[in-house]
C-alpha cells in the first residue's frame, strides 16, 4: 500500500477527454495547487502540503503520465497540454484562481501554465528548474553529462523506452541517490512508491522529456519572440548550480519573471523533502506578495 499525505482526501479528477488526475487535496482556505517533479509523484509534497493545509486548500495531483494518473498514449504531454490539466483541476475543485507552485517537471508545467494561463495563477514558484528553452540553451560540454537522461528520453520513440525498461528500477533509482544530499529525506516506504510509479509509466515519463526537446521549446521560443512574461509574482528556489555550469539563474529568470524573488538553497535537488521548512517559509512569503 502506497504512503499518503496524513489528512489529505484522495479523488480522481476528469481533466481532458480520456484524461482523469489523481489528485491529494486537503486544508481549506485560498488555493494552491503543487505540482511533482521527476521521478515522483505528488507524494514529495507530504511535508509542505501538511504544513500549508493549516490555512490553504492544498490540492497535490499527480500529473498526467505519472503516478496514478491517467498516462495517455503517444504524442500527449506538451507542457501547454499539461498546464491545461491543472487549470481544468482546479475549476473543477471550484477554483477559477489559484497559486501555483511546482518542483522541476511540475516547474516546466506551473511556467507553462502561468504564460497561457495569467488569469487563473496569481502567483507562481519554480523549484530547481530553469525555462525549458533556457536549459536546452546553458547546457554544453562536458558538465552537460548531468543532463544525460534528457538527452536520452529525447530520441525517436522506440530506443529510450526499451533501455529504461529495461532496468527501470536501476535507472530511476539513479536520480534518487545522486541529487539527495540527505538520504533519510525519502525514506524506504516513499522510495518504493515512487520506483513501483515510475515502472509502471516508462513510456509516458519518456514522452513528457521527449516533449521538452521538441514543442516545448517551440512554445518557449515563440513566447520568448513575442515578449510574453510571467506577470504574477514569482519565487524560485534552486540550488547554486548556475555557477557550477558558467550561467547567471537568477538573470535567465529575470527575463520571464519582472515580480521575480530568486533565492539559492544549500540543499540537495529533492528540496521539499530535504528542507520542507525552508520551501514552506518561502512559499507563505510568495503567497503574501
Amino acid at each position: 500500500m502506497n504512503p499518503t499525505i496524513t489528512g489529505f482526501d484522495h479523488r480522481r479528477v476528469t481533466v481532458a477527454d480520456g484524461v482523469a488526475l489523481q489528485v491529494a487535496v486537503g486544508g481549506s482556505g485560498s488555493p494552491i495547487v503543487l505540482l511533482h517533479g521527476f521521478p515522483q509523484t505528488h507524494l514529495m509534497w507530504r511535508h509542505v502540503a501538511a504544513d500549508l493545509a493549516a490555512d490553504h486548500t492544498v490540492i497535490c495531483p499527480d500529473l498526467r503520465g505519472y503516478g496514478a494518473s491517467d498516462k495517455p498514449a503517444g504524442d500527449a504531454y506538451a507542457k501547454r497540454t499539461m498546464a491545461a490539466d491543472v487549470v481544468a483541476l482546479a475549476r473543477a475543485l471550484g477554483h477559477d484562481r489559484f497559486a501555483l507552485a511546482g518542483h522541476d517537471r511540475g516547474a516546466l508545467v506551473a511556467i507553462r501554465a502561468g504564460l497561457d494561463h495569467p488569469a487563473a495563477v496569481t502567483h507562481l514558484a519554480s523549484l530547481d528548474v530553469l525555462p525549458t528553452l533556457d536549459m536546452w540553451e546553458v547546457m554544453h560540454g562536458v558538465t552537460a553529462a548531468v543532463g544525460f537522461h534528457l538527452y536520452l528520453m529525447a530520441q525517436p520513440p522506440g530506443l529510450p523506452e526499451k533501455l529504461i525498461g529495461a532496468a527501470p528500477d536501476a535507472f530511476f533509482g539513479h536520480f534518487l541517490d545522486v541529487w539527495t544530499r540527505q538520504p533519510d529525506a525519502i525514506p524506504p516506504e516513499v522510495r518504493a512508491a515512487y520506483l513501483r510509479a515510475c515502472r509502471e509509466a516508462v513510456p509516458s515519463i519518456v514522452a513528457d522529456y521527449r516533449a521538452s526537446a521538441g514543442v516545448d521549446v517551440e512554445h518557449d521560443r515563440a513566447d520568448r519572440e513575442a515578449g510574453r512574461r510571467l506577470r504574477m509574482p514569482v519565487t524560485v528556489l534552486q540550488q547554486d548550480w548556475g555557477a557550477a555550469l558558467g550561467f547567471d539563474a537568477a538573470a535567465i529568470w529575470r527575463a520571464w519573471a519582472p515580480d521575480l524573488e530568486h533565492r539559492t538553497v544549500s540543499c540537495g535537488h529533492f528540496m521539499a523533502e530535504e528542507a520542507p521548512a525552508e520551501v514552506v517559509k518561502a512559499l507563505r512569503e510568495l503567497l503574501s506578495r
